[in-house]
């Protein structure tokens, strides 16, 4: 703080910073999902391919990811084995595709707005999941607060004007895919001590997820394709929506190196309202009363979520803290005791031992308070006789000033 109260210049540059990453995180992500809905969606582009539109996302972000680590040295690659990435990455890269596939596929039949109340759905799965897998404890009030998410989810889609029960499937697919993913990178890597941030996991994720949608491309959508002689490659479209999908990955390492995955949780919460807006005003989709009610109770129970996780991880920092000066102290003991005690001897101490340094231990600490007590009255006298010495010599001074101009009128 400044003068005045006013913020120094090195908070404000941080300030500014910091919502500059969430509004470039919000507008890429915005724009990403837009495009996918504006490229897959039959009464827009007209090109309903979802594995393929996905495909050539991974094959965008590998090669840059290849360029940024390798070439550019950008982000340092983590050091893996080949066992580790057959056993974790490659499960991982498998439920990534079919995650990919199954949202992209849902563009094509359910509006934006709607796809945005379902993916309200992911804490339910991700803890749901984890409690299966025991990476989570099984809570009841935990479970209430799922429950109401659900609850929240099923009223938006009963007020849902144009539901499509294939298009349900897909999208709970995708949620359910993708949760199992996430309890999975825990499981498989950070259990491991393997941290990826989005660039490193696009270098070894990419072109596993990549290998796994050509089999179904193959069989899906390569034949359509074949058949279609009018359609040609459109570089502009597939060129740009695969950069923005680029740089949404580096805004999420932005976003959340710079500031935290917190930061990225509320302002997700953000862009979902803007999307919905956006779906409805725009886009022309229907929204309706029910839509919104029901996605309100769902939203409210999310923000619980995850104020509930963010108490959790204060709780845990605070632990790990105590756990770290308990540490210190008993480190400190050992090393005196090693000192005191040559060669890190044991010795006994007895209850009645504990209890008798206690009372010396007491009474130690009585006689340095009265001591401390005792200094300080000494400090205070002194302050009140150097205050007095200071009032006579100033009362002197004056008294011998008026002395002197007495002398000099009387010679006058």
């Amino acid at each position: 703080m400044g003068k005045g109260g006013t913020l120094s210049d090195s908070v404000i540059k941080k300030i500014v910073l910091s919502y500059s990453y969430v509004a470039i995180w919000i507008f890429l992500s915005f724009t990403v999902i837009v495009y996918n809905k504006y490229i897959l969606d039959k009464k827009m582009y007209n090109w309903p391919f979802p594995i393929s539109l996905t495909m050539i996302h991974m094959s965008f972000c590998s090669t840059l990811a290849v360029l940024l680590i390798k070439v550019f040295k950008f982000v340092e690659p983590v050091s893996m084995s080949r066992e580790t990435y057959l056993r974790s990455v490659v499960p991982i890269g498998a439920l990534y595709s079919l995650s990919l596939w199954l949202s992209n596929s849902a563009y094509i039949y359910l509006s934006v707005s709607f796809i945005q109340m379902l993916k309200a759905l992911m804490p339910v799965a991700v803890y749901s999941i984890g409690v299966l897998l025991k990476k989570e404890g099984f809570k009841s009030d935990t479970m209430t607060n799922m429950l109401s998410i659900s609850f929240g989810v099923a009223i938006a889609a009963y007020g849902e004007a144009r539901f499509d029960v294939f298009g349900v499937i897909l999208q709970l697919g995708a949620v359910a895919f993708e949760a199992t993913r996430l309890v999975l990178i825990q499981i498989l890597l950070t259990s491991k001590g393997i941290t990826l941030n989005p660039i490193t996991s696009l270098y070894y994720v990419a072109p596993c997820c990549l290998a796994f949608l050509f089999i179904p491309w193959i069989y899906v959508e390569f034949p359509v394709l074949r058949d279609t002689s009018s359609f040609h490659f459109d570089y502009a479209i597939f060129g740009t929506n695969s950069l923005c999908a680029f740089a949404l990955n580096l805004a999420v390492f932005l976003l959340v190196g710079k500031t935290s995955a917190l930061t990225m949780n509320v302002a997700g919460v953000v862009k979902d309202w803007l999307l919905i807006a956006f779906s409805w005003s725009v886009i022309k989709d229907t929204v309706t009363p029910i839509n919104l009610f029901g996605y309100g109770i769902a939203f409210l129970g999310v923000a619980y979520y995850n104020h509930a996780k963010l108490q959790a991880l204060k709780a845990n920092e605070a632990q790990k803290k105590v756990q770290q000066g308990d540490e210190e102290s008993g480190r400190l003991l050992e090393e005196k005791g090693g000192g005191d005690g040559e060669g890190g001897s044991h010795d006994t101490v007895t209850p009645i031992n504990l209890f008798g340094y206690g009372i010396a231990f007491l009474g130690v600490a009585y006689y340095n308070h009265a001591k401390l007590q005792a200094l300080k009255a000494n400090e205070a006298q002194k302050k009140v006789q150097q205050g007095d010495e200071e009032s006579g010599r100033l009362l002197e001074e004056k008294g011998g000033g008026d002395g002197e101009g007495k002398k000099i009128e009387s010679e006058d």
